[in-house]
């Protein structure tokens, strides 16, 4: 982008008069740090307030989801997961704590990763945590598709996955804060598409935008929003036309649903909300690690203290947290909105303090 252009841009930003205080929620843990990184958020003018939503997957998993995977790592099944899932606290444990005494515990940066763990090693049980947004569902929507039809028995899924719209609706029909207007995710619109959002604008009366990830698109998309507040419109904006069209990626989804299905899930801070998940179908029953493996779990808990739950609906920012950057830290984390990348704790932390 032309620096000029950039820079007459960033001080409009910083100048907007604003008719009022006003709250943005952004619902993407990718967007929750380049706010930060690419310092557009320094730019804000002084009642504008940026809130974070849901927008982190591992942070919206729920314990309960961790202490299942820890009991089948137990009965002697390879664990194998993304980093950011390693040190996230199970009710009692961590997946961390657990290979330190012994659990078998493996970090892929890819699900194929995993199949091909199992294929090396047929007389262990893989079992990879799928635990994602609809941007890396279809990726292991495709690799539970290539076990199948490799016959890889020792590999299963353990199913985690959300869906985000759902998630984004439970909040504004919970009406618990107030939020005047949402920019919403680049990378998972480019795969579902630009009309999954349009439910925020005609059913809700809130003005949103998708919005890509550089300094520029930030800047865009926020005077995008502001524009609209100040006109008392509510519509849909893709500021990301370059990567979000309408439709998304039929391909993508069409891999996503041979595989899964939607279903009720439980979120961290959300509770149980319907139809915003992701369960194995059927005919992947002997790929899907939670069918497989009966195990016994412990009652789960939250720890004491940690306010991750309210800060996923936007209640309070990170820094509201007495824990936040004291018992809490990205050394010894707390709560998962401190331990992963995408996570608000951890973007404040390392860029807000």
């Amino acid at each position: 982008m032309d620096k000029e252009l950039k820079k007459k841009l960033a001080g409009r930003l910083r100048s907007y008069g604003l008719p009022g205080p006003l709250s943005v929620m952004e619902i993407c843990g990718t967007h929750t740090t380049e706010f930060f990184r690419t310092g557009v958020k320094d730019l804000f003018p002084d009642r504008l307030r940026l809130v974070d939503g849901p927008g982190c997957p591992v942070c919206v998993t729920p314990n309960e989801y961790l202490d299942r995977a820890i009991e089948i790592g137990k009965s002697g099944a390879v664990i194998v997961s993304f980093g950011d899932m390693i040190k996230v606290p199970s009710s009692y444990s961590s997946l961390g704590a657990e290979r330190a005494k012994g659990m078998k515990v493996e970090v892929v940066y890819s699900p194929m990763e995993a199949l091909e763990l199992a294929e090396k090693d047929p007389d262990s049980e893989v079992v990879f945590l799928s635990v994602g947004f609809e941007t890396t569902a279809p990726g292991e929507a495709a690799v539970a598709l290539r076990a199948k039809e490799r016959n890889v028995k020792n590999f299963s899924l353990l199913p985690g996955n959300k869906l985000t719209p759902p998630a984004v609706k439970a909040l504004l029909e919970s009406g618990e804060v107030r939020i005047d207007g949402f920019i919403v995710p680049g990378h998972v619109s480019s795969v579902i598409g630009s009309e999954a959002w349009e439910f925020i604008a005609e059913d809700f009366g809130k003005p949103c935008v998708i919005a890509g990830f550089e300094d520029y698109d930030l800047i865009t998309g926020t005077l995008a929003l502001m524009d609209m507040l100040a006109a008392g419109e509510s519509k849909l904006v893709n500021g990301y036309a370059r990567a979000v069209r309408p439709g998304g990626n039929p391909r993508a989804m069409e891999v996503l649903y041979r595989v899964f299905r939607a279903a009720d899930s439980e979120w961290r801070g959300l509770g149980p909300i319907p139809s915003s998940g992701l369960e194995m179908r059927d005919e992947f029953a002997d790929f899907d690690a939670s069918r497989k493996f009966r195990v016994t779990l412990p009652e789960p808990r939250e720890h004491p203290g940690c306010r991750c739950g309210e800060l996923l609906r936007g209640l309070i920012l990170p820094v509201d947290c007495p824990l936040f950057g004291k018992a809490c830290s990205p050394e010894r984390p707390v709560g998962p909105c401190m331990v992963s990348t995408e996570g608000p704790c951890a973007a404040y932390y390392k860029y807000g303090r």
